[in-house]
């Protein structure tokens, strides 16, 4: 079944659900810039998929809405097409796989299930069979699950915590004392934002990288002019430092990539003569921006600032570096074992080319 097949039915029951006296084909096609031979196949379609439509006369002709003593119930917190979308999103919990998260979760999607007819459930699945979400690459947080557990009661009792923590360019832990004021789930990883009692100020602790954990019965107060929005605005990705105005040309190749998304909430757009794109960030810290630009190769160029063109330029000079003594380590090993064939087969103690 094609997929706009699909997001015009979905729409269709949307529709059916959110009116009170149901809706003619005519309304219904009016509605969805379709045709009212299609509009009448799409609902033939879903009544055979299981879905309790039928049609019954009136003003306008005949009106199309849900049975109203269908063969199953639907909880008065969701409507039909929301327990729908729940049985659809399991894929995207399963990052969660061995948290407390996700048996809530599963709970809530087992719950979803049990509500909705067997043919609706088929109709769901093949949906699923053409729609996958991926979620690579992932981290595996089972092994985080009491951490995450008193992280998340901390955080909704506001109580201190004191953590073992190793910051990823340190070789030690280090102790801390933090306020966790949010639990923060971003890009596959789990972070906590909270005031750290050792840097006096608020900071982004990744929750993999604690080693231990321990729930204090100190009470803290989140300040009432903290945002989390507000809070992540300027950061391309998690880091926090001080903001800068970054400028990147985009070949012409890899302009129409690149212009498709939103990178960062700041960035503008310049399409240039020769077809480049121009594109200028507002960002806090210069780190995860770098690894962006590098992402682009040859295709990216930094316009400004001159600390991020110098980071860029360290960066490859060390990446070059590593090739270059690679390749003449694995030089010497060929030529070696060139001379070890010859000798052994031609007998040559000291061949030449």
């Amino acid at each position: 079944m094609r997929g706009d097949q699909l997001s015009r039915q979905w729409r269709i029951l949307k529709q059916i659900e959110a009116s009170r006296n149901g809706l003619t084909a005519t309304e219904i096609a009016k509605a969805g810039s379709i045709s009212l031979r299609t509009a009448y196949r799409d609902l033939y379609d879903l009544q055979l998929a299981g879905f309790p439509l039928y049609a019954e006369k009136g003003k306008n002709g005949q009106q199309w809405r849900f049975v109203d003593n269908c063969q199953f119930e639907v909880p008065k917190l969701f409507t039909f097409t929301e327990l729908m979308s729940l049985h659809l999103s399991k894929d995207l919990f399963q990052v969660f796989k061995g948290t407390v998260f996700f048996e809530s979760l599963e709970s809530v999607l087992n719950k979803a299930r049990t509500k909705l007819p067997t043919q609706t459930l088929t109709y769901l699945n093949r949906i699923q069979s053409t729609f996958h979400m991926g979620k690579k690459p992932y981290k595996d947080y089972s092994r985080f699950r009491e951490i995450i557990n008193t992280a998340n009661q901390a955080a909704m009792e506001c109580r201190c915590i004191e953590m073992l923590y190793l910051p990823l360019q340190r070789k030690r832990e280090t102790l801390r004392k933090i306020d966790p004021y949010r639990i923060w789930f971003f890009e596959g990883s789990i972070y906590i934002i909270g005031f750290c009692h050792l840097r006096n100020e608020i900071r982004t602790f990744v929750l993999d990288r604690i080693k231990l954990m321990k729930l204090t019965d100190e009470k803290f107060q989140i300040p009432s002019d903290f945002d989390l929005d507000e809070y992540m605005q300027y950061s391309f990705k998690v880091m926090h430092d001080d903001l800068y105005t970054v400028k990147v040309r985009i070949s012409p190749a890899w302009a129409r990539y690149v212009n498709e998304k939103i990178w960062h909430e700041s960035q503008s757009t310049r399409k240039m003569p020769d077809k480049s794109l121009e594109i200028t960030f507002e960002v806090a810290g210069l780190e995860e921006i770098k690894q962006w630009v590098m992402g682009l190769g040859p295709e990216a160029y930094v316009i400004k600032p001159e600390k991020l063109k110098k980071m860029i330029k360290e960066d490859l000079r060390k990446t070059l570096k590593q090739y270059e003594k690679v390749i003449s380590i694995y030089e010497k090993l060929s030529a070696r074992k060139t001379k070890r064939i010859m000798s052994e087969t031609l007998g040559f103690s000291n061949p030449v080319a």
